[in-house]
Parts: structure tokens; C-alpha cells; sequence
């Protein structure tokens, strides 16, 4: 079995050499054929020129090099074109994906799998974060169509079938775990604990930067959330109906009374913020759509190179 890993990289110019040092000791245990293939994502420091270094060291390398930064979706994409093998890896590379586990899931393919999946325990996370993470992953179970479990990313193995699965999907705005979820087989999970750290630099993921990701998660693989803006409208709707029936009966008893200006205002701007709501979740939606009309390629490759490296476009 030939194994191919690709490595999504922004700006990991200092981080790189140690993570081919550890795939140099880890993958010759595991495959005697193997492929590495590193995607540079636009980074503005020096990782397309430690790319190159390493490309001409390690006959088992390649590097591709995007014109700017599409994301990490985009760069994936790049890089699972490229492979060649019978079973693809996907990790990130700052090591928190421990490549030593690599040798727990590839061996799991030849049992029947096709996607081995890295399930990221919490222990040690903030309380904070944990009960932000349950919590969000519990209402994407309610909402998506499909069924993405807490704690699992990008760290996975795919066979070759899971992963011209996965380039048979041709929608621009990707979310790679639904998507993974999307394309089904046999899946396994293998837990690791949450201990290994950045190696170099720090995260990229801010908070706005997380919460338009799960913005994305929600909305990519349902239309529910429109469901809801409509039993909501329906709800504030029949309140409102209830509201002028109540003030006919009082009225009809009691004689005309004059209208509370604070009734007034509180109704006037809970209904605007509901019309402003609705109008957001609806744009959301035809925002994704008219992307998708464009049918723009999901990338465009600056530079590649290694061995035999040929590279799809789109």
C-alpha cells in the first residue's frame, strides 16, 4: 500500500523541518512506498522557500505553492489532486496531529475502513471551551443533515475510493467535516489525548475566525435554519394576533384606552430586529449560491515541484 500525506501549511517556514524529521522516522514503518505532499497556502514568510529545501533533500517530497491564500479547504483540495496513492493521509503541520499516530490508523484500511479518523480528546481544554464545543456540535446534530462528532478534524486517513469521493464534490463553499461526513463508508475513530502543542507561532483561529466557521458548519449542509426563521415569523405572527384580540375584548369591556408607548417601541423594534434576522439568514444563503453560479476554480497554483509532480487546477 502506497501512502500519500498531505500537509496544508500558512506561514510554518520554522515548524516545517521538525515535522519531516518526525514523518521521516514514522512513515518507513509503516509504508515502504510513501509520498509527502506539502501545500503552501499563501504564507508570507519563508515556508515555500523551506519547501523547496526540502523537496530537493527528500526524494518523497513535493510542495505546491498557491498564488495567495485560498484557505485551508482550497489547499487541501490542491493537495488530495496531487496524491497518487492507495491511501491518503491529511494532517496539519504544526504537529498537534501527532504523526506517530499515523501508524494506529493506516492499518485499519486493510480492515474493511475507509476513512480512520483522529478523534481529539478534551481533557485539559478551558471548561469554557468544552461546554462552547458540546454545545455546538449537539445543535449541528439537530440541525446538519449529517452527523459530525466533537472533537474530530482534518487529522484522518482516507482509501483512494473515499478520496476521489471527496474530488467528485464540486461546490465551492467547503466544509471539510461535513463533507468528510457526507461522502459516508465505513468509518473508525481512533482517540489521542489533547497534549501536543504548537511547536512554533500560535493559533490562527481568533474567535470571530471560530464562530463564522460554525456559522459555516450550520449552514452548509441544511436548509433548516430558514425552517426555523419561518416558524419563529409564524410564531411572532400568531402572538401578535393573540396581542390584537386581547386589546378588541378589553376594549369592548373596558371602553378605548390609549396605547403604552412603551408596548409601541418594545413591539416596533422586536419586530425590526426579527425582519433584519430573517433578512441576514436569507442573504447567508443566496450569498453561497451566487458564489456557486461563479464556478471558479477552488485555487490557482503559483508554483509546484518534486518528483514526477503534476497538479490539477481546479
Amino acid at each position: 500500500m502506497q501512502l500519500s500525506v498531505v500537509v496544508p501549511c500558512h506561514n510554518e517556514e520554522h515548524g516545517l523541518r521538525r515535522l519531516i524529521q518526525r514523518l521521516s522516522e514514522v512513515l518507513p514503518g509503516i509504508s515502504t512506498s510513501f509520498e509527502v505532499i506539502l501545500v503552501d497556502d499563501g504564507s508570507a514568510d519563508g515556508t515555500l522557500i523551506e519547501m523547496r529545501r526540502l523537496a530537493a533533500q527528500h526524494g518523497w517530497i513535493c510542495y505546491i505553492a498557491l498564488s495567495r491564500n485560498f484557505g485551508k479547504e482550497a489547499a487541501m483540495l490542491a493537495g488530495l489532486g496531487r496524491v497518487t496513492g492507495d491511501a491518503v493521509a491529511i494532517m496539519d503541520a504544526d504537529l498537534q496531529h501527532p504523526p506517530e499516530l499515523l501508524a494506529d490508523m493506516v492499518p485499519l484500511l486493510a480492515s474493511g475502513f475507509d476513512q480512520v479518523v483522529a478523534r481529539r480528546t478534551r481533557d485539559g481544554d478551558p471548561l469554557v471551551r468544552r461546554v462552547s464545543s458540546r454545545f455546538y456540535y449537539r445543535l449541528m446534530d439537530r440541525l446538519a443533515d449529517v452527523r459530525i462528532q466533537d472533537g474530530i478534524g482534518d487529522f484522518r486517513v482516507l482509501s483512494r475510493r473515499a478520496a476521489d469521493a471527496l474530488l467528485s464534490l464540486p461546490e465551492s463553499n467547503r466544509f471539510s467535516k461535513g463533507l468528510f461526513a457526507w461522502i459516508g463508508f465505513d468509518t473508525a475513530t481512533v482517540d489521542y489525548p489533547n497534549v501536543a502543542e504548537r511547536t512554533d507561532g500560535t493559533s490562527r483561529w481568533t474567535m470571530r475566525k471560530l464562530f463564522n466557521y460554525g456559522i459555516d458548519g450550520v449552514l452548509s449542509f441544511n436548509s433548516k435554519p430558514l425552517r426555523l426563521v419561518m416558524h419563529f415569523g409564524a410564531f411572532v405572527a400568531m402572538v401578535a394576533f393573540m396581542y390584537v384580540v386581547w386589546e378588541l375584548i378589553r376594549t369592548a369591556f373596558y371602553g378605548s384606552t390609549t396605547p403604552g408607548y412603551v408596548t409601541l417601541i418594545s413591539a416596533v423594534i422586536g419586530i425590526g430586529g426579527l425582519q433584519l434576522l430573517v433578512l441576514g439568514v436569507i442573504g447567508e444563503y443566496l450569498g453561497r449560491i451566487y458564489c456557486e453560479t461563479k464556478r471558479r476554480p477552488h485555487f490557482m497554483v503559483k508554483e509546484a515541484g518534486g518528483p514526477t509532480l503534476k497538479v490539477n487546477v481546479a
